[in-house]
């Protein structure tokens, strides 16, 4: 397993890791406890139920784990007016002018339904490292391609949450 990752998104990662680990590993064990504790296990729905809660939280602890140690970790940081990791894009589609916001983010957090697209997508490849105001082209296919302009962009800033505009 081979993703790119921010500091930021190890911070989380390592986060639900010791949630699951302090939190709902407990549980789900006393869950699996309580239903062995009602009798026939071949016939006991509430056991198996317990069982498969606790091996889903032992295998999403494992997936993460495995996820930060094999990530490459990336830098957050870029110029101050330039589109990076983490920056909130404007950008106007060329073909018919509409206008579209987007979330620049690592693969392992992108949701182009939530309007938060990958670094790694066509469209996050063009817009990196680019200015407002400049026309970015995006390269879908070997045949296929449209131009989109940078209208706008927010980069957070390292000291807390403060948002500049571009």
């Amino acid at each position: 397993m081979y993703d790119q990752l921010t500091p930021s998104d190890i911070k989380k990662m390592e986060e639900e890791i010791e949630y699951r680990k302090l939190v709902v590993r407990p549980k789900a064990l006393e869950d699996v406890k309580e239903a062995r504790a009602h009798g026939d296990l071949s016939e006991n729905f509430e056991y198996h139920a317990a069982k498969k809660v606790k091996n889903q939280n032992e295998s999403r602890i494992r997936y993460l784990e495995r996820m930060i140690r094999t990530a490459k970790v990336i830098s957050e940081d870029s110029a101050a007016d330039e589109v990076g990791i983490n920056n909130t894009v404007t950008v106007a589609f060329l073909d018919d002018g509409s206008e579209e916001t987007y979330k620049i983010v690592t693969t392992v957090r992108g949701n182009s339904l939530e309007g938060l697209i990958s670094n790694e997508s066509p469209l996050g490849k063009a817009l990196l490292g680019k200015k407002a105001g400049e026309t970015a082209h995006v390269q879908v296919s070997d045949t296929v391609g449209y131009d989109v302009r940078i209208v706008k962009f927010e980069n957070t800033v390292d000291d807390g949450d403060r948002i500049r505009s571009f």
